[in-house]
């Protein structure tokens, strides 16, 4: 595939951001068109991210594909996902099925949307690097919503997550674009501060055990999933999507083990007991409107 970085000059988006770089392959282009158009007869009652994530099945796993080039700019690569760049694919096409805006540009747009900082685009700073900001910027833009209830009766969501993040303000020399451009530790720092001391309910890990008909069933099908850690000054080590299977949770991921998109068969639990530095799971919903 040939790799080109094009301006699409027609592509100014709604939130006040200028038509700006997109590195793409035809390829991609190609895709989201295709799969957009297929949704608009085929989805039909499905679950949008349920049924937009297995269309990636067998995809493979490559790791810091955001991470080209010396300046910012939104990077489409659908060839190639991590757990992060598969889930923000997945809901950025749901958008678009949602909307009935089935170009490449509206793709775009709500990438861009989802990825950055009030969908605002700047440097590397204004990308969502943590899933906590990541979450809060798309909750607060109705693009997901925070299951968990916000007063008891708590159901699985029976534990508090108390954020401390500090790692890439700590280990700049492992981001190439914080080693190259020191004066973003600063503000990287100030963000991690901004953050720290929220709290969040979550499942604990020993929660996703319980069965469909279980408290845990208010999980559903299509789901986004945090798998969250209390340590090295991370909120979270992964991402995904549950499902249901055999009345037990599973998860619809990009697996670096496996180094594809997957659908789990172990379940959810066991998958999360295996992890000896992951605590438990928030959930997001793609708010359908």
């Amino acid at each position: 595939m040939n790799k080109c970085i094009a301006t699409l000059l027609a592509l100014v988006f709604a939130l006040g951001m200028q038509a700006q770089d997109i590195e793409y392959t035809r390829e991609d282009s190609a895709l989201v068109v295709k799969l957009l158009g297929e949704a608009a007869t085929q989805r039909g009652g499905e679950n949008p991210i349920m049924y937009f994530g297995k269309k990636f099945l067998g995809l493979p796993y490559v790791a810091h594909t955001l991470e080209l080039g010396e300046r910012e700019h939104l990077i489409v690569n659908l060839h190639g996902l991590d757990c992060t760049t598969f889930v923000e694919t997945v809901v950025a096409l749901a958008m678009c099925d949602q909307q009935n805006h089935r170009t490449f540009s509206n793709f775009c747009r709500n990438l861009a949307k989802i990825r950055f900082r009030e969908g605002l685009m700047t440097d590397y700073t204004s990308r969502l690097h943590y899933f906590t900001w990541w979450a809060e910027d798309n909750e607060r833009l109705g693009i997901v919503e925070d299951i968990a209830p916000k007063s008891a009766p708590w159901g699985p969501f029976t534990a508090v997550q108390t954020i401390r993040i500090n790692y890439m303000s700590q280990h700049p020399t492992l981001y190439k674009q914080l080693k190259n451009h020191p004066e973003f530790v600063a503000p990287i720092r100030q963000q991690e501060e901004a953050t720290n001391g929220r709290k969040f309910r979550y499942i604990p890990k020993e929660n996703l055990a319980w069965a469909q008909s279980s408290a845990l069933g208010m999980v559903k099908d299509g789901d986004i999933v945090a798998m969250l850690t209390d340590s090295d000054g991370l909120d979270t080590r992964h991402i995904g999507i549950a499902f249901w299977q055999n009345g037990r949770l599973h998860l619809l991921h990009a697996s670096s083990l496996y180094k594809k998109v997957l659908m789990s068969q172990e379940t959810f639990h066991e998958y999360e007991m295996k992890q000896a530095k992951h605590t438990g799971i928030r959930v997001f919903r793609f708010v359908e409107k």
